[in-house]
């Protein structure tokens, strides 16, 4: 029992997910019992063509409320003909027998505001057809009647208000949903630019010490087991940072960054120029400056051939800059991109810029500048 009604629960919110179908409106057809009995009573002269006139008005009203639900054929001419030729049948037979078959224009107006449905054409054909009803239903019963004018009116303009806000609330359902999948690969992209960074300097300063042990072993095995131990503290830090960075709960500290560019570079033979100016940053802006050294520190040890890297901080009253510079080779075939280009998306979210290329005595040059005031809001879209 519990698998039907969850079977039954499923296809009534899939139902309700797509909201009302022309099936909504075919049991409105029952309006029209009125002309039936009076078909059957011999009530009407001409029951015959009466009987066919209410076939034919009836497989008009269901295919043209069908055809109005779906979206391929709802705009085109052959609905609009259908739709053309239930009208003037509906007014043929209320002006032929008058009374109950009046009840044909509600009907009629419910088919009219599933076509129209919003939109000027919707007002271009509503007030002249309910004029049109008006006519016939105080020329066939008088004054009485013209309720049925109401109605019809009523008719067109509920139907198309009803369908014109189904249509609105699916458009914002699938925006909905657009911008969760949005959000989902923005986040997708903000783990993978993190990976990159973390990882990518992480195994290359493992890889630098492993080789500076093996160079040691052999003939200083004091200081192979220190780079040992430094592998080792580096993996703990590692693994603590990808932590942080899955929570997405990591803020970079500047100090803490430029000292691990620093043990990096002269593990690999490259000697470090660190300089620190200007007053206290904020946490968001020592963040995104992390991620630059540390991606700027990390190209330099893996690509660079460089024999002295020099890394500047300066900040002033709106903005600050950090530039990494190096003597290396410069650009070449096998200089990384994907690294620089996530820090430049990052950078310029916060409203900053990031310039790499060679530098003005050759090697390789990054400059990062932030505007202090404007780093919190743009660094919290980009890295939170």
């Amino acid at each position: 029992m519990a698998g039907l009604r969850d079977i039954w629960r499923r296809r009534a919110e899939s139902a309700r997910d797509r909201g009302p179908t022309g099936m909504s409106l075919i049991p409105w057809l029952l309006m029209g019992l009125g002309a039936i009995s009076n078909l059957i009573n011999h009530e009407v002269p001409n029951p015959w063509i009466g009987g066919l006139g209410l076939l034919a008005f009836n497989s008009l009203y269901i295919t043209v409320v069908i055809r109005a639900f779906a979206d391929r054929t709802r705009e085109t001419r052959v609905t609009w003909g259908l739709l053309a030729v239930l009208c003037a049948l509906t007014f043929a037979l209320a002006a032929a027998y008058g009374g109950d078959w009046l009840l044909f224009f509600p009907l009629m107006g419910l088919a009219v505001g599933a076509v129209l449905r919003r939109g000027r054409r919707l007002a271009l054909m509503a007030f002249p057809l309910c004029v049109g009803v008006g006519v016939v239903s105080v020329w066939r019963e008088g004054w009485d009647e013209f309720g049925i004018v109401y109605g019809t009116f009523i008719s067109i303009m509920v139907t198309a208000a009803i369908l014109t806000l189904n249509e609105t609330v699916q458009e914002l359902r699938a925006t909905r949903e657009e911008l969760a999948r949005s959000a989902v690969e923005k986040e997708r992209l903000r783990f993978s630019r993190d990976m990159h960074d973390l990882l990518g300097h992480t195994l290359s300063v493992i890889v630098v010490k492993s080789e500076a042990a093996r160079r040691l072993a052999p003939r200083d095995l004091d200081a192979a087991l220190a780079q040992l131990t430094d592998i080792e503290s580096v993996g703990r830090q590692a693994l603590t940072e990808i932590r942080e960075a899955v929570t997405g709960y990591r803020e970079g500290s500047l100090t803490t960054e430029l000292d691990r560019a620093r043990d990096a570079l002269s593990s690999a033979g490259i000697e470090p120029v660190v300089r620190q100016s200007g007053p206290p940053l904020e946490p968001q802006t020592e963040a995104l400056l992390s991620w630059v050294v540390r991606e700027s520190a990390t190209n330099a040890v893996r690509h660079s051939g460089a024999t002295r890297c020099e890394i500047e901080v300066g900040g002033g009253p709106e903005r600050v800059r950090l530039t990494v510079t190096d003597n290396g080779r410069g650009t070449g075939p096998g200089t990384p991109g994907s690294g620089l280009k996530g820090l430049r998306e990052r950078v310029a979210a916060a409203g900053g810029t990031l310039v790499s290329g060679p530098g003005p005595r050759g090697g390789f040059r990054v400059t990062a500048e932030l505007p202090v005031e404007a780093v919190e809001a743009g660094a919290g879209a980009a890295g939170a």
